[in-house]
C-alpha cells in the first residue's frame, strides 16, 4: 500500500522534471536561434549598408616654371630669331604667373591649367640690326578627363580640351645710324588638344606624375610633355619637381610666332 502511494506520488515529479528538462532545452535552443538570427541579421545589416558615395576633391597646384624660349616671330618681312637660356631669363622674365585648379568626382576630372609670362630680350639680326623683342603669352588649358584605370596606386587618365593662346609681341629696329622702327602686334587663338596624365605612388610618399598633350586648330600645331617626381607630405599636401616642354607653330597673315618654351619645374599641390 505504501509503495503504491509513493509510486503514485513520484509519477508527477517524474513528469514536472521531464517538463522542466524541456523547458530548459527550449530555452536554450531559443537562445541559440535567437542569437543565429542576431548575427545573420547583423550580417545582413552589414552587407546591406549603403557604400558611401564618392566626394568630390579639390587641387590647387601653383608652380614655378623657369624656362628657356627659342624660336623665332615676323610680322610681314621684319622677323627675328630668339634664344633666351635659363641665366638670361632671369634677368629679362619680368613677371610671371602659373597654376593648376582640378576639381575630380570618382572617374571623372575637370582640369584648367594658366600660364602667364612677360619676357624681353635683345636679337642680332643679319641685316646688321639691333632688335629688341618684347612678348607677354597668356596661355589657359581648360580639359575634361576620365580616369579608363584607377587603383589605390595611382589614375591614368584620357583628357580633350582646349588650350587659348594670347601673344602680344612688340620688336624694336636700330642700325648703326640709329635710325629705328617699332612695331607691335597681338594675336590670340584656340587650339583643340587631346592627350593623356596621370600619377602613380612608386611608395607611400614618394610619386611621379606627368602629361603628354597635342592639338591645332588656330595653330597648325601645339604639344606639351610634362614629367615629375613628387613627395607626399600628407593627405594635403605634396611637393614636386620636374621638367616641362611645350611648343607651338602660329602662322596667320603676315604675323608668325614659333617657339619651344623648356625647362625646370616647381611645385606643391594642395587638396581639399
Amino acid at each position: 500500500m505504501l509503495r503504491h502511494a509513493r509510486s503514485k506520488s513520484s509519477a508527477p515529479c517524474k513528469r514536472a522534471a521531464i517538463r522542466a528538462v524541456s523547458l530548459r532545452t527550449t530555452l536554450l535552443s531559443l537562445a541559440v536561434l535567437s542569437g543565429w538570427c542576431g548575427s545573420a541579421l547583423a550580417a545582413d545589416v552589414e552587407q546591406e549598408a549603403p557604400v558611401a558615395a564618392p566626394g568630390w576633391t579639390f587641387i590647387v597646384a601653383p608652380y614655378a616654371w623657369a624656362p628657356s624660349m627659342s624660336g623665332n616671330v615676323g610680322y610681314g618681312d621684319v622677323k627675328a630669331d630668339f634664344n633666351v637660356d635659363f641665366s638670361q631669363l632671369l634677368n629679362h622674365l619680368d613677371f610671371a604667373g602659373m597654376g593648376v585648379v582640378e576639381a575630380r568626382y570618382d572617374r571623372f576630372s575637370i582640369f584648367s591649367d594658366l600660364l602667364f609670362m612677360k619676357l624681353s630680350a635683345d636679337a642680332k639680326l643679319p641685316q646688321g640690326l639691333d632688335a629688341e623683342l618684347g612678348t607677354e603669352l597668356l596661355q589657359w588649358t581648360p580639359a575634361a578627363a576620365y580616369s579608363v584605370i584607377k587603383t589605390g596606386r595611382g589614375n591614368f587618365d584620357v583628357m580633350a580640351g582646349a588650350r587659348l593662346w594670347s601673344v602680344e609681341t612688340s620688336l624694336g629696329l636700330s642700325d648703326e645710324s640709329e635710325r629705328q622702327l617699332n612695331r607691335s602686334h597681338t594675336a590670340t587663338w584656340v587650339d583643340a588638344i587631346v592627350g593623356v596624365k596621370g600619377q602613380y605612388s612608386v611608395t607611400d610618399s614618394v610619386f611621379v606624375n606627368g602629361w603628354a598633350l597635342a592639338g591645332g586648330g588656330g595653330s597648325t600645331s601645339t604639344w606639351d610633355l610634362l614629367g615629375a617626381v613628387g613627395y607626399k607630405v600628407n593627405d594635403r599636401f605634396q611637393a614636386m619637381a620636374g621638367y616641362r616642354a611645350q611648343g607651338v607653330d602660329y602662322r596667320n597673315g603676315p604675323f608668325d610666332f614659333n617657339a619651344v618654351i623648356q625647362g625646370p619645374i616647381l611645385g606643391a599641390t594642395i587638396k581639399f
